[in-house]
């Protein structure tokens, strides 16, 4: 279901180069799990201070010091726009690292991914939001979170992988069946009508945890969308 966009994602070339002395920075580990190229350059004794060049498909992108990308990238993860503390200027760099794929991500993690979405969406309090599931051992811990949704905003949500008539009564939530996306974690918010708002996870389960993706771009939120809406009454 979703593996054509995740491939597509995988496949977007992106190269970090780390520029940093003696000290390890830490920046190469940290995106170990991430499909994101990643190469360490030495700085000379008495050079500035350890950042970061950023190349998409072999193209200059941007740089940034590290300390400015350890804070873009401290849980849960926002945009530098949310942040008083992050300089202006970076919200082009912040979409090359949006939509760079990870790998062994434990359920753990993708729940803090998700209540940045889900709180997001509880903010704007209107628009559409789908999510899946897998199955509803996995929605039983949610379901206050999404009772709290449906009575305090007016979001339109979806919940995808429950049988209609295996699922808790929510008013003001649609269950679809969705079987293809068994196993799929995946939430997407379209922004309520602010695109800039819009945001989105794929998780794909994998034997060591999950792979995908979380994304701020409104064009890949719109096709995570519409791949759960085709799954509507399935």
């Amino acid at each position: 279901m979703f593996d054509p966009l995740l491939a597509e994602v995988q496949n977007r070339g992106r190269q970090f180069t780390v520029y940093e002395g003696e000290e390890d920075t830490g920046i190469p580990s940290q995106f170990a799990t991430h499909a994101v190229s990643v190469r360490r350059e030495k700085l000379p004794a008495g050079g500035p201070a350890p950042f970061v060049v950023i190349e998409e498909d072999d193209e200059f992108a941007g740089a940034l010091p590290v300390d400015e990308l350890q804070k873009l990238l401290e849980p849960p993860i926002v945009r530098p726009g949310e942040r008083e503390d992050v300089s202006e200027g970076f919200g082009v760099l912040f979409d090359v690292l949006d939509d760079t794929v990870f790998t062994a991500m434990n359920r753990r993690q993708l729940l803090g991914v998700s209540r940045e979405i889900e709180d997001r969406a509880t903010r704007v309090g209107t628009g559409t939001l789908r999510a899946s599931f897998q199955n509803r051992s996995r929605l039983e811990p949610q379901i206050e979170l999404y009772r709290y949704l449906a009575s305090h905003t007016d979001l339109d949500i979806h919940i995808y992988g429950i049988d209609p008539d295996d699922a808790p009564a929510i008013p003001g939530v649609t269950y679809q069946r969705g079987e293809q996306l068994d196993r799929y974690w995946s939430l997407a918010f379209d922004g309520g009508g602010d695109e800039s708002q819009s945001c989105a996870l794929v998780a794909r389960e994998q034997s060591g945890g999950y792979d995908g993706f979380w994304t701020y771009d409104p064009g890949l939120v719109e096709e995570i969308l519409a791949t759960l809406v085709s799954c509507d009454g399935s």
